[in-house]
């Protein structure tokens, strides 16, 4: 897999489709699995288990890496890590059955793990 461009807004994945409220990534970058899964931690840790989270990005993008001090050819190097592609306008995260207050603050916790810039969503269809 070649590593490509990430030019554009996101085609695809920039509404709100499970919960009421959501953080939206404003720039470009590759997330890597153990930073979602950080972010995915600190958001469900701040809910205490109630309402429910919804990871709306998937890292299937290998990363791969050569070793150390070791010559130029003889191939690609092995994985190192899998990452997700994330551009402009996608939704990261979605949150459901929990009030504004309880959501803004978990989703604020979970972006703080992400090296993107977010921006919380709440759904059209929401009445306070």
């Amino acid at each position: 897999m070649q590593k490509g461009r990430m030019k554009g807004n996101s085609g695809r994945g920039h509404q709100l489709s499970n919960g009421t409220f959501g953080i939206k990534s404003l720039d470009s970058n590759f997330l890597t699995s153990r930073q979602i899964e950080a972010a995915r931690i600190a958001a469900t840790r701040y809910m205490k288990r109630e309402g429910q989270l919804w990871i709306k990005i998937f890292p299937d993008k290998p990363i791969t890496k050569k070793p150390l001090e070791v010559r130029m050819g003889k191939g690609k190097g092995a994985v190192e890590y899998w990452a997700a592609v994330v551009k402009p306008g996608r939704i990261l995260f979605e949150v459901g059955g929990v009030p504004l207050d309880i959501a803004k603050e978990a989703l604020r916790l979970a972006a703080q793990k992400l090296p993107v810039k977010t921006k919380f969503v709440i759904a059209r269809d929401y009445q306070a």
